[in-house]
């Protein structure tokens, strides 16, 4: 096959590319800058497309023998990941940017052009396996469970993951992955995995948020409408946060209060105990399935749903009203914030995923 690698800089996609080499296939490595202005050096694990991460990729490339490019897609992302990113937060809503540059740049923009220069393959170093299952291709869990990627990649549809290569999909653990790195002689062998949000390197998200979307000075409120509180902007808070509420005076039981509710129009967000965090349904109409859509859902079917990346899997009966699909967890979900998806699994298979745009609460926060 002719196969393009995209290598970020890191150790996972270095061995990913190098594993595409041993089995024989035409091999091309791409680094895809998604700055204007990337920064020179990492900061450790923060952030991610430096410089320093294209040069590790090119020394890669290098030692494997293959063709390395660098395409920009920096407009692009910044169309599709930071201003989405910064317009989920202006209308009060959390997103993942990670699991949108994976939709949009990542597995569209450079998949289409793979397509367009005729790759047969995508090579990434997901966490994730791709099969062809009875009723056509699939996306499963990987092998090592701590280092699963398959949230973030239930927004590809079934074209899309025709077309994708995930090598590490069965590596037991990534220290095998580090360590066949060292034995290829890669010098990244022990880089730091990135993490946070690569475009906020010093992790400061309400720093970043206040900079691009400017203060908008409200007030806390509790359930009762009380104000308890003052905020700079309602995009600084996330539902199910617990610290750096700046909160003047507890809770007259004593305990600690957390957001339930942002409401960006009114500037105010609301603050409660954590039992009215309890949600019972979550819904939405942004949908995507990971493969062909399964049948039975408008009666509804047994699944297992997760609500974040590193969430553990819930058991739920998933049914699709309308133009809803509608996630209904056995047991109250804790910290669910709109805007970020809801991945449902049939076992480790991932059957697709919503953006979550509205939930149904144990006891609503009412002023």
């Amino acid at each position: 096959m002719r196969v393009l690698a995209a290598m970020s800089g890191g150790v996972d996609s270095a061995v990913a590319a190098a594993r595409a080499v041993d089995a024989g296939h035409d091999v091309v490595g791409v680094h895809l800058a998604l700055s204007r202005m990337p920064g020179t050096l990492r900061t450790g694990a923060r952030g991610c497309c430096t410089i320093e991460d294209s040069m590790d990729a090119r020394r890669v490339a290098t030692a494997l023998d293959i063709p390395y490019y660098v395409w920009d897609f920096s407009e692009r992302f910044q169309a599709d990941v930071i201003d989405d990113f910064l317009s989920e937060y202006a209308e009060g809503r959390t997103p993942n940017p990670c699991l949108r540059c994976n939709e949009k740049i990542k597995f569209e923009a450079l998949l289409d052009r793979a397509v367009d220069l005729g790759f047969d393959k995508v090579v990434t170093g997901h966490y994730a396996r791709v099969d062809d299952g009875a009723n056509g291709i699939e996306l499963h869990r990987a092998s090592d469970e701590a280092k699963d990627q398959s949230y973030v990649l239930a927004v590809l549809n079934e074209q899309q993951l025709e077309h994708c290569w995930f090598p590490l999909a069965d590596t037991p653990t990534k220290e095998l992955v580090r360590q066949e790195a060292e034995q290829r002689g890669f010098a990244l062998a022990r880089k730091p995995d990135s993490h946070d949000i690569c475009f906020i390197p010093d992790g400061d998200t309400r720093g970043y948020l206040n900079e691009k979307l400017g203060t908008s000075p409200g007030e806390i409120v509790d359930q009762e409408g009380e104000v308890v509180g003052e905020h700079d902007g309602a995009h600084g808070y996330t539902v199910g946060q617990r610290k750096g509420l700046r909160i003047g005076r507890p809770a007259s039981d004593g305990k600690p209060r957390f957001v339930l509710e942002l409401r960006p129009k009114e500037r105010q967000v609301v603050v409660g105990p954590k039992e009215s965090l309890g949600v019972t349904t979550v819904a939405g109409e942004r949908i995507s399935w990971a493969g062909r859509r399964p049948e039975g859902l408008e009666d509804g079917l047994d699944v297992h749903v997760q609500i974040r990346a590193h969430a553990d899997p819930v058991p739920a009966f998933a049914t699709l009203e309308g133009e809803e699909l509608v996630i209904r967890p056995e047991d109250p979900l804790f910290g669910v914030a709109t805007g970020q998806s809801a991945v449902i699994y049939a076992g480790t298979r991932v059957l697709g995923q919503v953006t979550m745009d509205r939930t149904e609460r144990v006891e609503p926060a009412t002023v």
